[in-house]
């Protein structure tokens, strides 16, 4: 007997910029926060970062989530 109703499911974590736009590695953003400006979607080594092209300053993903919307704080750019 299952009891699927009880089994917790499992989400794919997908980052999402403030727009909703889906974000990947290498994707240039506009960050909200911190003052990093124009920014690159990195891998590190505790996960996704952002890093400044301008200050090369490193910031989590986890430090730019929207608590209303669990979006990302950065615009894609083109």
């Amino acid at each position: 007997m299952s009891f699927s109703l009880f089994k917790k499911k499992k989400r794919k974590k997908e980052l999402q910029d403030l727009n909703g736009n889906p974000l990947f590695i290498g994707d240039k953003v506009d960050c909200l926060r911190y003052e990093m400006g124009e920014s690159t979607l990195v891998e590190g080594e505790n996960g996704y970062e952002y890093k400044s092209v301008k200050t090369e300053q490193r910031v989590s993903f986890a430090k730019m989530i929207d608590a209303a919307t669990s979006f990302q704080k950065v615009r894609k750019l083109n």
